[in-house]
């Protein structure tokens, strides 16, 4: 029997890791993607909906942790914008900024859409791909009700959770039997994002916010 190649033994490591992590993990890993941006949900339920589809996860069960765990994480957000306030969160952003890829024009981005839009972008906002965990942010700023947010975030959640979840589920039956292919998916996916965040990171410079002269 011919042995597998190198990426396709990496790629079934990584699926068995999270695996054998199970429900808990996949709730830890999910928490982690809302607050540390580099850690993508695409990926992370991507490869949980592979399980489902091998058998060794259920749909459900996966669901609701997965989505518990993005509520979670994004509420850490929440919490740190109704803590700090404008003020203190300007100061936190300037010192760890350039380690998550943020600066605090983004924070002002957000909260201006916030305010234009109200409540309901936190909802829409979770199922899209721009600005899905920094919208907890001016939500905790302007003092939006626990509960609301909460709600709003969970609903959303649950539907980005079950596009990737039966996304993963639809490769998994397609490529049963392309493994390669699989593995070049996966590991594909995993690379982008790591030279993604090292590249964001490598040639972040804070922005200039608006007024501001440039030698300020």
């Amino acid at each position: 029997m011919r042995p597998l190649p190198v990426w396709c033994a990496m790629d079934e490591l990584i699926i068995r890791t999270i695996e054998q992590g199970g429900y808990w993990g996949i709730f830890a890993l999910m928490v982690l993607e809302n607050v540390i941006p580099p850690i993508p949900s695409e990926l992370i339920m991507g490869i949980a909906g592979l399980l489902v589809a091998r058998g060794s996860m259920e749909f459900w069960p996966l669901l609701l942790v997965g989505t518990i765990g993005s509520t979670v994480g994004n509420y850490a957000w929440f919490w740190v914008g109704s803590r700090f306030g404008y003020k203190r969160l300007e100061a936190l952003v300037g010192r760890w900024g350039r380690w998550l890829t943020l600066d605090y024009e983004h924070v002002e981005q957000a909260s201006r859409f916030f305010r234009r839009h109200g409540h309901w972008v936190v909802f829409f906002l979770r199922f899209s791909p721009f600005m899905r965990s920094i919208i907890s942010l001016p939500a905790g700023l302007v003092q939006m009700p626990v509960g609301k947010f909460l709600a709003y975030t969970f609903a959303g959640s649950a539907v980005w959770n079950v596009l990737l979840i039966k996304g993963g589920q639809l490769l998994g039956h397609y490529l049963a039997d392309s493994q390669e292919i699989l593995s070049w998916i996966v590991l594909g996916s995993i690379g982008l994002t790591i030279v993604g965040y090292l590249w964001r990171l490598l040639t972040w410079t804070p922005r200039a916010r608006p007024g501001e002269a440039a030698g300020d």
